[in-house]
């Protein structure tokens, strides 16, 4: 860089102050070039023009050291151009007489645009530094204006500009001493600031952060002066930290310093402080942070369900929500978590934060915590009765001993959670009592049952009980004997019917009704079937379950009815003569009188009581309800109470004698026990009375009296029977006439007959029956009997609606049922047979199978053992009675027959019981003596009764005939109203219908 071409005054003649800066730059030189041998400076080298403008004026612009290649600017304005070796550079810090400020002026501009490869720009440093550096020169020159005239004058204003913007940024943005500070501060384990302080404020530079992250993640920023968030990034399970920042910055261009170069007494060069030396750094590090964590659990038990006795295990899924798992020397902290297992409740408690006061507990367990993961409780609680039971578990803190320090707190999970909840299901059970103790065939019989959860509560979902259903069996009892308690149903058992009830709780609960078909034991049995159950409610049931069969109280004897026909020989008595009576008896068990109880059920009555009433005045007072309380008694003869054909008043020992005159009845009675009915032939039976004229006779006027069947099933047989009593002229006949049915609720109409039977010859008094009929439809069937003189006039003749003359048909039942009645006594090779009844509605392709089992004992058995006929399978085509064929058994002794029904697929849907009233057959030696008065008369097997032919039996033999003729037609008409009476009593027995009186006795009983 060339001199400034100064006029010759001004060449000649320097600034007051020039002197004294040259010797200032000399001592400066000295003093660097002494530095320079200690130091070791760089070697000098020599200078050339670099960047700028020449003119005729001079050089403007920078000037290139040649030294580190970098442009350097000329402070001295009246000194020689520094072309020779330049020396340098050396950092100064003060120079001549300026400030620190200015000097930190220069130092900013020239760091700024010194380097600039622009003319326009270096043109505009070398004004700036000179007006700065060399002030009084620069003024008396006349400062910029003189000289940018060494530029272009294109580029003159620019140049000024330029000088001008330098200035101005000078002025506001050098400083003299610059400088960088940090500043960590942490809000608390994790959360900090870190604070950068810098001046000027424009600085800018990288932070590092150690252990700690900016906002983002990233471990390093670019910052300036400002607060920015960090979070201490401990190292994994340390328990205590620091965060350290670091921070450096490009301070080139602050500072009150340049860099000097120098060139013997040429002018001096000045530069920017360049290299490391400009830059700022800082560090700071936080105190040691003790660290912390927190744990939490979230469980989930093992299984929803538990069942009794198993026990409770719950899955802990542990994690950290604050911190990570703090080690201590390597090892994990150990933290004690407890757990309280709260129950049992009977239903599922409502989530809380805490539990309820009060709150049962089932039990408490520890599991130690090494770090975050699954753990299983020990499993050492048992379920001790049925509920809900929900799990707790808790951290607590204070109960950790040293290592408390280590936790942020306590931690306690919520109270009621469903999938920390376990239940133990319920044992749903029944006692049950049968509500009838003695019952007849036809009943509804019910049981009551009261029932509770064994195991503990009776559990509830949403509010309500759980429902369940139990289901009641009631079945026949094998045999005749009552049933003997067991785990077991036994094989010959016959389901009733099978009822339901939805149990919503504890309590007492009715069942439906099941009806007693027959006579025998029934016993019902109730279970808890899980399959039968909704599918939300098998869950909660701990087991299927079911009760005893046979329990006594859950038994009721369904009291079979006793059924007697009789007939008396004579029909008239002479006073002091003998009446003598065969009284068949049916309906007792084979083995009435066997029985002696057994605690519960009372042992068998073995006495039939057979009792003469009278003498009467007349028969009008023998009816059905009569009260025999207070009535005369001729004579009572007692015999077994079993079946058998009873023949009375044939030895001296039951003579029946009357002495009197009068009408006579013998009425049966039976007092009735738990297995039998209680039962009383009818006084109004004709056939159980006899007459005792009184002398002289008196002739009465032909009378008929009239009993038809009381009731049928639609297609049964039934029909009508006539006493026809006094003086019977020679030729007369009987004719029944039957009308309907008709609709009961109407008038009785007699119009024309759908039944007419053949004229009945009637040759003496007597007892006469119609041949049966039927009808296909429910209805009231009335009977007229017309009794004709031989030449067709009426004698006698019946009123449409007569009493006793009406025949009430009902309808085939819907449910099918079978009675029976078998052979009861043959002779040993003589053929028997079983005949069974059929009721109700029969499915196509029914088919009925008979069998016969020999008995060898007092018990009645029906097993393969004693079986020794089965029929071919008769088909059933619909009500009506079938019959098994005839079969010759081949020993002496007792047979009992069982009738099975079986549908189109095989199922059986009807089987009969071993032992059952009427189907016994006896087997008794071709040789049987006669029965003497010398030894008492042993019962025959009941057989069909024996009934007066359409030719009427009129008593005491011929000598008897005219008195008894005489005598009966003024007592016979009275008396056939009591006979038929009694029919219609027997008819009822027979088909289980009890009598109000009976209800009387069977209340009495119970």
């Amino acid at each position: 860089m060339s001199m400034p071409h100064l006029s010759p005054s001004s060449s000649r003649t320097h600034p007051p102050g020039g002197l004294w800066r040259r010797i200032a730059a000399l001592l400066v030189v000295l003093l660097i070039s002494a530095g320079s041998l200690v130091l070791g400076s760089s070697p000098a080298q020599a200078g050339s023009r670099g960047v700028g403008y020449e003119n005729s004026e001079g050089f403007i612009g920078a000037y290139n050291t040649d030294v580190d290649g970098r442009q350097a600017y000329c402070i001295d304005l009246g000194a020689a151009s520094p072309f020779d070796q330049t020396s340098g550079p050396h950092t100064v810090t003060s120079l001549d007489s300026l400030s620190r400020q200015q000097l930190a002026q220069l130092n900013y501009v020239l760091d700024r645009w010194g380097q600039s490869s622009d003319p326009d720009v270096t043109a505009a440093v070398a004004i700036y530094v000179w007006s700065v550096a060399d002030a009084s020169t620069y003024a008396s020159i006349g400062g910029a204006d003189h000289l940018v005239a060494r530029a272009p004058a294109s580029a003159r204003d620019e140049i000024l500009a330029n000088v001008a913007m330098m200035r101005q940024e000078a002025s506001v943005n050098a400083v003299t001493d610059p400088s960088l500070t940090l500043d960590l501060s942490m809000q608390d384990q994790y959360a900090g600031t870190l604070s950068v302080s810098a001046h000027p404020a424009s600085l800018q530079g990288t932070a590092t952060l150690t252990d700690g992250v900016f906002t983002g993640g990233a471990a390093t920023r670019t910052v300036e002066a400002g607060q920015y968030a960090i979070t201490g990034t401990p190292a994994d399970s340390a328990a205590s930290y620091r965060v350290g920042a670091s921070m450096s910055v490009d301070a080139a261009g602050y500072g009150a310093k340049v860099d000097l170069y120098t060139t013997g007494d040429a002018q001096r060069l000045i530069a920017a402080v360049a290299g490391s030396s400009t830059g700022l750094s800082a560090e700071a590090r936080t105190p040691v942070i003790e660290l912390d964590f927190q744990p939490e659990i979230g469980t989930q038990v093992a299984s929803r369900f538990v069942a009794e006795g198993d026990a409770f295990v719950d899955e802990l899924a542990v994690t950290v929500t604050k911190g990570t798992w703090i080690k201590v020397n390597g090892k994990p902290v150990e933290v004690t978590a407890t757990g309280t297992l709260y129950g049992p409740f009977d239903e599922q408690p409502t989530e809380a934060a805490t539990p309820p006061a009060g709150a049962p507990v089932a039990g408490i367990e520890e599991v130690t915590l090494t770090g975050a993961g699954s753990y299983t409780s020990p499993g050492t609680i048992t379920a001790p009765e049925s509920g809900f039971y929900t799990w707790v578990w808790k951290i607590d803190k204070n109960a950790q001993g040293g290592n408390s320090r280590y936790l942020t707190g306590s931690f306690t999970d919520r109270f009621g959670r469903v999938a920390e909840s376990s239940v133990m299901p319920f044992q749903p059970r029944a006692v049950s009592e049968a509500d009838q103790h003695l019952a007849v065939p036809g009943d509804a019989l019910t049981d009551t049952i009261t029932v509770a959860s064994s195991n503990g509560a009776w559990l509830k979902r949403d509010g309500e009980s759980i429902p369940v259903i139990f289901e009641g069996t009631a079945y026949q009892v094998p045999g005749t004997l009552p049933p003997t308690q067991g785990r077991e149903v036994p094989a010959g058992a016959v389901a009733l019917g099978t009822v339901s009830i939805t149990a919503t709780g504890s309590g007492v609960y009715a069942s439906p009704a099941v009806v007693a078909p027959t006579g025998g034991f029934v016993t019902w049995v109730w279970q808890v079937r899980k399959a039968s159950q909704p599918q939300w409610v098998r869950d909660y049931i701990a087991a299927d379950w079911t009760d005893d069969y046979g329990i006594p109280v859950e038994t009721t004897s369904v009291r079979w009815p006793v059924t007697t026909t009789s007939l008396m020989r004579e029909y008239n008595v002479h006073s002091g003569g003998r009446a003598f009576d065969t009284v068949t008896v049916t309906g007792f068990p084979a083995n009435h009188g066997e029985f002696t109880g057994d605690g519960y059920w009372q042992g068998d009555v073995d006495e039939l009581v057979h009792t003469v009433y009278g003498p009467f005045d007349t028969d009008a007072v023998l009816t059905d309800d009569l009260d025999l309380t207070g009535a005369q008694v001729l004579t009572s003869i007692t015999t077994p109470a079993r079946n058998g054909v009873y023949r009375l008043g044939y030895t001296d020992a039951d003579r029946i004698t009357p002495t009197e005159s009068g009408y006579y009845v013998l009425v049966t009675t039976f007092a009735g026990d738990d297995r039998v009915q209680p039962y009383q032939s009818s006084p109004a039976d004709v056939l159980e009375r006899f007459y005792v004229p009184p002398t002289p006779e008196v002739e009465l006027p032909v009378t008929v009296i009239t009993q038809a069947t009381p009731a049928a099933l639609v297609g049964e047989p039934f029909g009508d029977t006539a006493l026809v009593q006094s003086t019977i002229p020679d030729g007369a006949t009987l004719v029944f006439r039957a009308y309907g049915p008709q609709p009961a609720e109407q008038q009785p109409v007699c119009e024309d007959a759908f039944y007419e039977s053949d004229p009945i010859p009637v040759t003496q008094a007597g007892v006469y029956t119609s041949p049966t009929t039927s009808v296909d439809q429910a209805g009231n069937v009335y009977w007229i009997e017309t009794l004709y003189d031989a030449g067709d006039a009426v004698l006698v003749e019946g009123t449409c609606g007569a009493p006793g003359e009406t025949t009430v048909v009902t309808a085939q039942p819907e449910e099918l049922t079978v009675t029976t009645m078998a052979v009861a006594e043959v002779a040993l090779g003589e053929p028997a047979h079983d005949t069974a009844k059929v009721t109700g509605t029969v499915p196509d392709g029914a088919t009925l199978v008979f069998e016969a089992y020999r008995q060898d004992g007092d018990t009645a058995t029906c097993t393969p053992d004693e079986l020794v006929f089965t029929s071919e399978a008769v088909a059933v085509t619909g009500p009506g009675e079938y019959e098994s064929g005839e079969v010759v058994f081949e020993q002496v002794g007792t047979y009992y027959w069982i009738e099975t029904v079986h549908d189109s697929g095989g199922e059986v849907i009807h089987r009969g019981l071993c032992g059952a009233p009427n189907e016994t057959t006896t087997v008794v030696p071709v040789e049987s003596p006669p029965p003497t008065p010398e030894t008492p008369e042993t019962p025959e097997v009941p057989g069909t009764p024996v009934t007066p032919p359409n030719l009427a039996q009129t008593g005491a033999g011929d000598w008897m005939l005219p008195v008894g003729i005489g005598g009966g037609i003024l007592t016979l008409a009275g008396a056939l109203t009591l006979w038929f009476g009694r029919r219609l009593a027997q008819y009822r027995e027979r088909n289980g219908y009890v009598r109000e009186e009976d209800q009387e006795l069977l209340a009495e009983e119970s």
